[in-house]
Formats: structure tokens, C-alpha cells, sequence
């Protein structure tokens, strides 16, 4: 008995030892997690139940010269379904009116849109996706839909909300005013505008502390820490829709009819160098054609005849010849080390004065011209091309400028056939805005400006930042050899190479340029046609000068020249700038082959002059996007009803008074 009751408090040491021991390490633990590592679990604990959320900045406007909206931020839409957290009687009752509203709505059979349900139901699916890229409309009617009605939890509603960027006037000009994103690798991309100007557009983000109280719901605390985001600035472009538009759809017309692969126009203001329209279109697999590169300025390639210029101003500068200097075109053939340079017409022009050989574009003149008094001092000739800036990119503000290439007599692969081939636009390479920028100076009485697409960013009212016209060159040339060029270049249209173009009612001057391009790859099977046409109007007093270009024109109808594909775009610019009475600011419509965009973006604008803002006219627009564009313009907006807007309390034109509030009631 003794033993057993001597075992017995052996088991009863040990056991007292264990909870004693078992102790010593809650306390020790204990203590290590209230003073060693009490700092670690406190500030988990916090991040737990506290965290900073991103206040996300309003990015700014896009707008042209003439108060049109290019680019806005809008809100746009996704709608998921969580299977799991309807109770089994709700979905039941309420499948067959969800899958046949979805039916109508997203245009599919409500059989199989329940079969999907049903299917992520089984699987237990709490992210289906229902719809994405969805309006404010489209959202509001589906969130009324049986079953998601009844909320996140009940009916298993998910909706994501973000922001995207929306062009009122549809695809043209979207190269220009370009886009900026997001990249997997986590850094951002862009072109255009939108990327150009991204540290005055983004604005900056905000921050605030918030606290969890429940599942999914967080309480904001306002404490010092919290930072107001600043939103972005509103960027002035220099682009005018109404030339825009005349411009686009001018150079689309004749793409489609000579099926080009490419081409380009930029319309300029002769004394500011600002771009009034540019387009750039590129033809897609089915035919139709889209703004997939800015090819007026990315594009460096041989221009051909448009070189021309360079010739007869660095000729008549250097007083080597004069305009009626006469030349042999030799039966319209001259050979150079072995080399043929031919003129477009058989049989030449016979002897001719070298303001005649540049009005007919005579290669063979103009090749003589430079040859004879440039070789022996080829550098003399090279170092003109070179003070006008053509062997210099314009460094504007856009990324992915062409480079241009203009050979030197110090180059290892200057030859002897560098200097002829280059009278004639070969074996040089520049862009249309180069090359425009050039003639331009022209045109602006021997004043190169440099091209300009933003004249402004402003915070509302306030200008922040002016971009003022940048004179590169103040004189390119003498007065007397910018006279002697306007007479050539405005007889180029009414007696020369571009005469087709010509009407006594309006005047232009410029230059046609037929070139042949890949002719040395391949054997020549890839041979192709570059035609263009640059110049001014009105020819005696210039307002705007233009390029046109357009590469690969077809063939088959043997009327591939400067002056058959690329003067009639320039010639109907020109006339619709002048002649016609633009009865709106807004592109109404675009043609067949450009994809339209939602009419809704299509129906309004902002007139902005002289720094004063008018409200716009969002009737027909659906609700939250007229909410964000008046928002954007910093008016308080009160929206009664859901769909599109059918009545404003503010009218369309009258003046913006910051902070008022505007009543919208939608259908």
C-alpha cells in the first residue's frame, strides 16, 4: 500500500512538474510577444484591421483648338456572378427571368445562358464573369435584374468598376492623341498626346487610412497622414476637328480607291507651325483601313521630287545658276558612272529653262544642275541640306520620331553617284512632317517654325504651362530666292507636273514626288510607288501648308503619280478649308470603314475660347457618362432617373460657373 502510494506522488511530482513547466513557456511566450516581439504583432494587427487605401487622381482632358473633346476619362463596367451566395429556393425562383433579361441584353439564347448559371452553381464559382466593358446604362439595367436585384449577398452580384479612356470623335486622329498603359512588367507605355503630356494629364494620387469593420467594409479615419489627390490638367492641342475631319476623309477616300497600303496628311498653320489635322491610315487584312502608326512622323523614307526644292533654293542662294539658266534633257536619259537618270515623260523636254525643269520635274535638269556645279565640292551642296535642317530629327514632344539620313562626302559609303542620285530625292531618307516643316519655311517668307500639336495645359481657367510658336530658322534663305521659289513652286500647279489640280478660282502652289521605293530588293519584284504632294494655299497669301503622301498606290491603272493620287487629297483640303461653311464643330459621322464608336460620344462638345468654357450638350448621352464629363469640368452634377439624358437645367452655350450644380433627367 505504501508503494502504490509512494507511485502515486511520483505521477503527481511529474505531472506538477509538466504544468509548471508548460507554464514557464506561456510566460515566457508571453512575455516575448508583449516585449520582444510586440512591436511585429502589433503592427500585424494593425495592417490587419487599418490599412491605406489609393484615392485615385481624376486624369485631365484631351481638347482641340476649337474646344472639342478628344479624350476623357469615363467609367466603364464588369459584372460578375457569385454561384454560392444565393440560398438554393432564390436561385430557383429567380434563374429562368435572370438567363432570359441576360438573353435580350447581351444577345444570346436564355437557355444557354441558364445552363451557365447553373453550371458555375455547381462548380461553385464565386467570380463568374457575366458581361464586361459595360456603359453606366447597361450596368444600372442589369444590377435591376431578377435575382441581382437583391444585392451582393443575396442575389451574388459582383460588380467592378474602372476607368477608361473614350475619343468623342471617334478613331480619327487616335494615333495623335495616342494612350498611355499599363504593361504586365509593371512599368507604362504609351504614344501620342496621351503619353507625350501623362505628367500634367495623370495628376497625382491620394491616400487614406481606413479601418475594417466588417467583412469587406472599411471606415475611413481622417487623421493627418490622409493626402487629397490632385487631379490632372486639361491639354490644348492644336488640332481642329472640322480640318481633322476634312482631312481624314479626304485621304481615306483615296486610299480606298488606288487600295494603298498606307498614307498620311498633315495640315500646318503657315505662321505658327501649328498642326490643324493629321491622319495617318494603314490598311488591314479585310481591307479597310485604320490609325495604326503616325507615319507623317515615324516614317523616314526616299521622297523623290519633293527634294527638288533643295535643289533650286541651294542653287539660286549660291548664284551658280538662275531660274533661266538653260539645260539640255538630253532626250530624257543622262548617264553617271555607268547609271541612268530618266525623266517620267519619253523622249525629254529638250532644252529647257531650269525653272521649266523643275515645274515639269525633269530629272535629268535638275540632276545636271547640281552635278555641274556641286562636283568638285560636293561638301558645299551637303552643308545647305544641312543648315535647312533636314539632316536633324524636329525633336518634338512625341516619342518614336523617324530618323532622317542625309549623306556626307566623309561617310565611308559616299560614292559617286551620292550627289546625282540626291538632286532627284535617292539615297536620302525623311519624314512627310519633315519635309512639310521645310516647305512651310517657304511659305512663311524663309521663317522655319517647328511643327506644334499642344499650345497649352491648363488647371480650368488657369494656364499652367504656354507653348509658344519656336522659330528654328529665322532665315532660311534670302527674300529674293523665297520670291524666285513661290513662282516656281505656284506655276508647278498651273502649267507643270500638278496642273491637273488646277483652278483659276483658288489658288495653291507646291510640289508633286513620284518615288520608287524597295527597287533594289529582291531583284526589283518588290518595287513600289511613294506618291506625294506638298505645298501652300492660298498661293499669294498663305494660311496653311499640307503634305500628302500615300505608299503602294495599285498600279493597274497606270496613273500612280504625285499628282494623280496625292494632289487630289491636298486640292480637296484645300477648297473645303475655304470654300465650304463647316455647319459643325463635331464629326458627326465617320465612314463605313472606320468602326464607329458609341453615338452617344459622338453627339456633344465643349466649346472653349478665349479661356472661357460653355456647358456642353450631353442630351442623348447615358447618364454616368454625362455625369463624368460635366464633372470633369468641375460643375456639381444631380442625375434623377436612369438611362440617357433627356433634359439638362443648365442649356447648352451657356457660360460655366465653377462649382454650380447642373440638374439631368434621364429617361
Amino acid at each position: 500500500m505504501a508503494v502504490e502510494d509512494k507511485h502515486i506522488s511520483y505521477r503527481t511530482y511529474l505531472v506538477a512538474i509538466v504544468i509548471l513547466m508548460m507554464a514557464v513557456a506561456i510566460a515566457v511566450k508571453l512575455t516575448n510577444i508583449q516585449w520582444v516581439d510586440g512591436d511585429h504583432y502589433r503592427e500585424l494587427a494593425k495592417e490587419r484591421t487599418v490599412k491605406n487605401f489609393v484615392i485615385p487622381a481624376n486624369k485631365g482632358n484631351i481638347y482641340s483648338a476649337d474646344g472639342s473633346l478628344l479624350a476623357t476619362s469615363i467609367p466603364n463596367y464588369a459584372i460578375r456572378f457569385d454561384a454560392v451566395a444565393p440560398k438554393t429556393e432564390t436561385f430557383e425562383k429567380n434563374i429562368k427571368l435572370l438567363s432570359d433579361s441576360l438573353g435580350k441584353m447581351l444577345r444570346k439564347s436564355s437557355s444557354s445562358i441558364q445552363n451557365e448559371l447553373r453550371r458555375a452553381r455547381v462548380n461553385k464559382s464565386r467570380y463568374y464573369l457575366i458581361a464586361r466593358d459595360l456603359s453606366y446604362t447597361e450596368y444600372m439595367k442589369i444590377k435591376g435584374f431578377p435575382l441581382f436585384s437583391l444585392g451582393a449577398y443575396k442575389g451574388g452580384i459582383i460588380v467592378e468598376q474602372r476607368t477608361v479612356r473614350e475619343h468623342p470623335i471617334g478613331k480619327i486622329a487616335e494615333r495623335t492623341i495616342g494612350y498611355e498603359r499599363k504593361m504586365a512588367e509593371g512599368y507604362s507605355d504609351g504614344k501620342g498626346i496621351e503619353w507625350a503630356c501623362r505628367e500634367y494629364l495623370n495628376g497625382k494620387d491620394g491616400k487614406i487610412l481606413k479601418q475594417k469593420i466588417a467583412k469587406g467594409q472599411w471606415k475611413p479615419i481622417r487623421d493627418s497622414n490622409e493626402v487629397e489627390p490632385q487631379d490632372g490638367y486639361d491639354v490644348i492641342s492644336t488640332i481642329d476637328v472640322y480640318i481633322q475631319d476634312i482631312a481624314h476623309h479626304a485621304l481615306l477616300k483615296q486610299l480606298e480607291e488606288y487600295q494603298a497600303d498606307h498614307g498620311c496628311v498633315v495640315v500646318m498653320e503657315t505662321k505658327t507651325g501649328q498642326i490643324k489635322a493629321i491622319s495617318n491610315l494603314g490598311r488591314a487584312n479585310d481591307g479597310s483601313y485604320y490609325e495604326t502608326t503616325n507615319y507623317a512622323y515615324a516614317e523616314s523614307h526616299e521622297p523623290g521630287s519633293t527634294f527638288k526644292l533643295v535643289d533650286l533654293m541651294t542653287i539660286l542662294e549660291d548664284k551658280v545658276a538662275d531660274t533661266s539658266t538653260v539645260y539640255d534633257s538630253h532626250g530624257g536619259e543622262i548617264r553617271y558612272y555607268g547609271r541612268k537618270v530618266r525623266d517620267s515623260h519619253e523622249g525629254g523636254y529638250g532644252k529647257i529653262s531650269l525653272a521649266r525643269g523643275f515645274e515639269v520635274s525633269s530629272n535629268t535638269v535638275m540632276v545636271q544642275a547640281v552635278y555641274n556645279n556641286y562636283k568638285n565640292n560636293p561638301s558645299k551642296f551637303v552643308d545647305h541640306v544641312n543648315s535647312y535642317g533636314l539632316n536633324k530629327k524636329l525633336g518634338l514632344l512625341f516619342r518614336g520620331e523617324g530618323k532622317p539620313m542625309i549623306p556626307q562626302p566623309s561617310d565611308k559609303n559616299w560614292s559617286n553617284i551620292s550627289l546625282p542620285w540626291m538632286a532627284f530625292g535617292y539615297g536620302v531618307s525623311v519624314t512627310p512632317l519633315q519635309t512639310l516643316t521645310y516647305y512651310n519655311a517657304v511659305a512663311n517668307n524663309g521663317v522655319m517654325v517647328k511643327p506644334q500639336l499642344v499650345t497649352e495645359i491648363k488647371a480650368w481657367n488657369k494656364t499652367i504651362r504656354k507653348y509658344n510658336t519656336e522659330v528654328m530658322n529665322p532665315r532660311i534663305c534670302s527674300p529674293e530666292t523665297i520670291l524666285k521659289l513661290k513662282a516656281v513652286l505656284a506655276n508647278v500647279v498651273k502649267k507643270g507636273t500638278g496642273s491637273k489640280l488646277y483652278s483659276k478660282d483658288f489658288s495653291m502652289a507646291g510640289k508633286t514626288g513620284t518615288a520608287q521605293a524597295n527597287y533594289a530588293s529582291n531583284g526589283g519584284k518588290d518595287k513600289h510607288y511613294v506618291s506625294s504632294f506638298v505645298g501652300y494655299f492660298p498661293a499669294d497669301n498663305p494660311k496653311y501648308s499640307c503634305i500628302v503622301v500615300v505608299h503602294k498606290p495599285n498600279t493597274a491603272r497606270n496613273d500612280y503619280y504625285g499628282a494623280d493620287v496625292a494632289g487630289p487629297v491636298f486640292k480637296r483640303i484645300a477648297q473645303k478649308i475655304f470654300t465650304d461653311t463647316p455647319s459643325t464643330n463635331v464629326i458627326k459621322k465617320l465612314d463605313g470603314s472606320i468602326p464607329k464608336q458609341d453615338s452617344n460620344y459622338n453627339s456633344y462638345f465643349v466649346k472653349v475660347q478665349k479661356g472661357q468654357q460653355y456647358v456642353p450638350n450631353v442630351k442623348g448621352m447615358s447618364g454616368m457618362d454625362a455625369v463624368a464629363l460635366l464633372e470633369n469640368l468641375g460643375m456639381k452634377v444631380k442625375a434623377v432617373g436612369v438611362g440617357k439624358v433627356k433634359k439638362q437645367s443648365l442649356q447648352a452655350g451657356q457660360n460655366i460657373v465653377k462649382n454650380s450644380t447642373i440638374l439631368l433627367e434621364l429617361s
